[in-house]
């Protein structure tokens, strides 16, 4: 595949058309683009430092809101700089290479956190279902193998995605009507028939999206009984605290993965495809973090305590 998207760099680049123009009202919304960015950024990197410094936080659940944090970064970063360059430099071209890398991370992450998001939701079961079973259940070696299991799903897709793109002609126009090389938006410009292939995308986002979520409400419902039968109500509240963060990710995820890749191509326009892209890939990433923190007890302490260490 590196040898197919090689040869792919001598041909034309794509042209993306992009979100903005250079009107006064699209240089504002370029700019809250990048405010969005550098709240991610800053955002998603504290957290990872604050879990990395706080032994409070080395726990199954953080370890995989780690890991969440390290896809959000990746997302935005695989999306917005070069949107930012091509707005900023007046160009609209990517390479074959350069599309293909992003479609290659797009899909990657998108699949590595519908099972990751699940993986959460079991670790919450288990934690307020089976707490005493918890530690053997969870322990590292499960944790590490059930993030790298993420990651290689991901991978799989992602290279599964990149390999049929670019196996199919493009002879017309090149002229993407994105911000970022979309599986979708690219097979909308092949000469050939992309069908079969968009039969099996909306296959595979079927799997991919209802069979984790079907995990997660399983799991949720598991763990809403057992916190109706908690005599604590101090227990009651923190179960229910952490979990509605969990669930409020999980509806942000999923309310715009599966708008966005479970529509028929027919039902497909230009315009809502741009505007669901902009939730998960610039949207979604910024909130997860505040999500997190505001309404965590944990991450807020651990932030208290490395702002008294560094004497703020």
């Amino acid at each position: 595949m590196a040898i197919e998207l090689w040869n792919h760099t001598l041909l034309p680049d794509f042209i993306l058309k992009g979100l903005f123009s250079h009107s006064p009202h699209d240089f504002f919304s370029f700019f809250l683009v990048l405010l969005a960015s550098a709240a991610t950024l800053a955002g998603n990197i504290l957290l990872l430092l604050l879990i990395q410094a706080d032994r409070h936080l080395h726990t199954p659940m953080y370890f995989f809101l780690s890991q969440l944090s390290i896809m959000d970064l990746t997302l935005m970063c695989a999306v917005v700089p070069k949107m930012a360059v091509n707005f900023l430099s007046g160009r609209k071209s990517i390479s074959r290479g350069g599309c293909g890398a992003q479609i290659f991370l797009v899909v990657t992450v998108g699949g590595a956190e519908c099972f990751l998001l699940a993986i959460m939701a079991y670790d919450r079961y288990v934690a307020v279902c089976s707490p005493l079973r918890y530690p053997v259940l969870m322990n590292w070696k499960v944790c590490f193998v059930l993030a790298l299991a993420c990651w290689a799903g991901g991978v799989a897709d992602g290279v599964i995605d990149v390999g049929m793109v670019f196996s199919f002609p493009y002879c017309h126009s090149l002229e993407v009507d994105h911000f970022f090389c979309e599986v979708p938006a690219l097979l909308c410009l092949s000469c050939a028939d992309t069908s079969l292939f968009e039969d099996l995308i909306y296959a595979c986002c079927v799997v991919m999206l209802l069979l984790p979520l079907g995990i997660i409400v399983a799991s949720y419902i598991r763990v809403l009984t057992a916190v109706i039968k908690m005599p604590s109500t101090e227990g009651k509240q923190k179960a229910l605290t952490t979990c509605s963060s969990h669930l409020t990710v999980v509806g942000l995820y999923y309310g715009g993965a599966i708008f966005s890749y479970m529509q028929r191509a027919s039902a497909r326009t230009p315009v809502g495809d741009r505007a669901t892209s902009i939730f998960y890939t610039m949207l979604t990433p910024v909130l997860n973090p505040l999500i997190y923190s505001l309404r965590n007890r944990e991450v807020a302490r651990a932030l208290r305590k490395m702002l008294r260490r560094n004497g703020v």
